[in-house]
């Protein structure tokens, strides 16, 4: 059997509250909503297997060349064709951070070099990396990063980046989470790519997981084709293209997300420090903690709540825990959750 090693795995267990996918707790806009179903009819026929509309709305908001995105089924499928496409021999990842990168890399026989982050630091990456790219094709890294939501600073960024061509490794910078970022403009490359591989996907920010929607911006044409020579021919379904050109157009639904998020991981965090738990500061949507307890199980056994336990991410140990911001409602349930298993209320 496969072994699933991410959140949001409600089908094998009985899950009231999801806290372990973090995914926009305002839902999918109504307006994609609307547009699925207006064009039913439509997931009769085969997708467009260059996502011709979906491309253009991207390439308007990136503000990019359209042949030089990619789409795919998904951030993760994109990771996958990546490697496969360009199939370096020696790959840095920063741990922990999401596993995908490592599964992806082993399928192609690159051999991982791994920088690990220090809890002492807070989890955050620091100057240090930089002497580790020397010698590395490819490079992942996330911003902010999964599990612990911290973001790279620009500065350091600027100079990740600038050793990166020195050496001829390729950095592909992943920004799934940042659109939850309050500070995007200052972080992000959006608009401003040197010579990086940007991933973004739509199922975090538009809650669009089960359609399965992602994408990369290339530094190049010729990277552009390898990666879109690889993998299956209609990777993006018809409703996933139609969700997707619909919901890129949903600036006031983004900024409400941010606004909403902003105020309730500050509450979510300060309730969790009032228990005791160390809390790590995030730029995300979900927040990582360390707790001495079986947390994950109490919450699942006593109150059909789903948290996300870390010790499978590379580079941490057991103790830690991630929980995705929800509602207000939902988080003060999970926040009363908690106060009973741990026999405080």
């Amino acid at each position: 059997m496969m072994n699933l090693s991410h959140g949001g795995n409600i089908y094998s267990q009985k899950v009231d509250y999801d806290f372990s996918a973090n995914i926009n707790p305002l839902g999918m806009p109504e307006s994609v909503k609307r547009i699925l179903a207006r064009k039913i009819n439509d997931f009769e026929h085969y997708p467009d297997p260059y996502c011709s509309e979906l491309v253009r709305e991207i390439a308007l908001y990136e503000e990019v060349e359209e042949d030089r995105i990619v789409c795919g089924n998904g951030a993760a499928d994109l990771i996958y064709r990546i490697v496969q496409a360009l199939r370096p021999e020696n790959a840095l990842i920063a741990v922990p951070t999401f596993s995908e990168y490592e599964k992806a890399l082993r399928t192609a026989g690159c051999l991982i070099n791994y920088h690990q982050l220090r809890e002492e630091d807070e989890f955050e990456v620091r100057e240090d990396i930089i002497e580790k790219i020397d010698g590395n094709d490819m490079m992942f890294l996330c911003n902010p990063n999964n599990p612990t939501g911290k973001m790279v600073a620009p500065e350091l960024m600027e100079n990740i980046i600038k050793k990166c061509n020195e050496t001829g490794c390729l950095l592909i910078l992943d920004e799934c989470f940042m659109d939850f970022a309050e500070e995007k403009a200052k972080f992000s490359l959006e608009h401003n790519l040197k010579n990086v591989l940007l991933l973004k996907a739509f199922t975090k920010i538009y809650a669009m997981a089960g359609l399965r929607l992602g994408y990369v911006i290339c530094p190049d044409l010729k990277i552009a084709e390898k990666i879109r020579s690889f993998g299956q021919c209609w990777s993006v379904s018809v409703p996933a293209q139609l969700a997707g050109a619909t919901a890129i157009k949903e600036r006031e639904y983004v900024s409400e997300t941010v606004r909403l998020i902003a105020e309730e991981r500050a509450f979510l965090s300060e309730k969790l420090r009032g228990f005791g738990f160390k809390v790590y500061e995030s730029a995300a949507n979900f927040i990582l903690f360390r707790c001495s307890l079986p947390l994950d199980n109490l919450l699942l056994e006593k109150k059909r709540i789903a948290v996300r336990r870390c010790d499978n991410f590379a580079g941490i140990e057991a103790g830690f825990f991630r929980i995705a911001v929800r509602t207000q409602e939902e988080n003060e349930i999970l926040i009363s959750a908690i106060e009973e298993v741990l026999e405080i209320g």
